[in-house]
């Protein structure tokens, strides 16, 4: 009887830590994303197919931890970029992917650091909107600081 209760506790404490250990790396999870052409009026684009993992994703909540890009005259308190690299590697400056950014859409405004931060919200995914981010985080609230 002893031995069931250990190994009930134990399962329990790995199935937590396994649900954290995602939860804290979602960049592993979006980083399973393929592309295929499209087009559009202005001729080809990439559009992000987006892996069975991802999907399974969408609508839930989810904490995503980067540095916030300063774009110049558009840094907005409560709609941020999210890189998980920092700046001079991130998509827009460096050498990563667009799997590596999100939009973040805040309920309460932050004021810009140049420093790791975390937020959590529930995430949504772009695949038709090219103005857009492919990921986006709704209804975020900033984590650490």
């Amino acid at each position: 009887m002893k031995i069931f209760r250990i190994s009930t506790i134990i399962c329990c404490i790995l199935i937590s830590g396994l649900a954290l250990a995602q939860e804290g790396n979602v960049w592993r999870s979006l980083s399973e994303v393929t592309y295929k052409i499209g087009e559009d009026e202005f001729g080809e684009l990439y559009l992000p197919v987006f892996s069975e993992e991802i999907k399974s994703l969408e609508g839930k909540e989810v904490s995503a931890d980067g540095y916030i890009i300063p774009f110049e005259g558009m840094f907005k308190p409560e709609h941020i970029i999210l890189s998980s690299l920092p700046l001079a590697e991130c998509f827009f400056c460096g050498s990563g992917g667009p799997e590596t950014v999100m939009e973040v859409l805040l309920k309460d405004p932050i004021k810009y650091t140049s420093k790791r931060v975390q937020v959590k919200g529930k995430l949504v995914l772009n695949d038709r909107d090219p103005e857009k981010l492919m990921y986006i985080l709704k209804d975020a609230e900033l984590v650490l600081k």
